[in-house]
């Protein structure tokens, strides 16, 4: 994964040092409501890169890290949904919009690019935040993940205990790349 990174990151443009950030701490969760349980989990061992003077930003979520109130609901989302050995990453390539480098507090910007997620591509347009504070870079988005579109299926005897889709919030921290 780290390897993945390092490519990406020699691929974005950078026209001035400090422009380049890697994140310090991530944390990506998601929330499925259904009739008859909720289901959510989290993963903090998601790897970013993002270049500020071009808004350009990728990550890479490994699948098996996210972890989850009941074991057997883990193991479940890893070998009957996410086919986890096979897929074993979700990836997003894209750039932010809306957004001044050069400005601090809270800024809305959108994320506009292609998420990977179980061996499909989509494009993708989320909105979110982002905030220049402290040489750090901030960054939330809370959006909706189709499951159909990814190819992700539900169980017929299963349907009530899993949403047709699901809300996926991300939060990262930046800091300045150092080599």
């Amino acid at each position: 994964m780290k390897q993945f990174l390092r490519i990406l990151f020699f691929l974005l443009p950078v026209a001035a040092a400090g422009q380049k950030f890697n994140v310090e701490k991530s944390m990506i969760t998601f929330f499925s409501d259904a009739a008859i349980e909720d289901i959510s989990a989290k993963n903090e061992k998601t790897n970013s890169i993002f270049n500020s003077e071009t808004g350009e930003i990728a990550f890479s979520i490994p699948i098996k890290e996210f972890k989850f109130e009941k074991s057997l609901m883990q193991e479940h989302f890893n070998e009957k949904y996410m086919d986890s050995e096979k897929y074993p990453k979700s990836t997003f390539q894209g750039k932010l919009t809306g957004f001044d480098a050069k400005k601090t507090g809270s800024q809305d910007c959108r994320a506009q690019g292609k998420l990977f997620i179980h061996g499909i591509t989509k494009d993708i347009d989320v909105p979110g935040t982002l905030e220049m504070t402290g040489g750090k870079v901030l960054m939330k988005s809370k959006f909706i993940v189709k499951l159909q579109d990814y190819e992700i299926a539900i169980p017929k005897l299963l349907w009530q205990n899993i949403a047709e889709q699901v809300e996926v919030s991300i939060d990262f921290i930046f800091k300045p790349y150092e080599k």
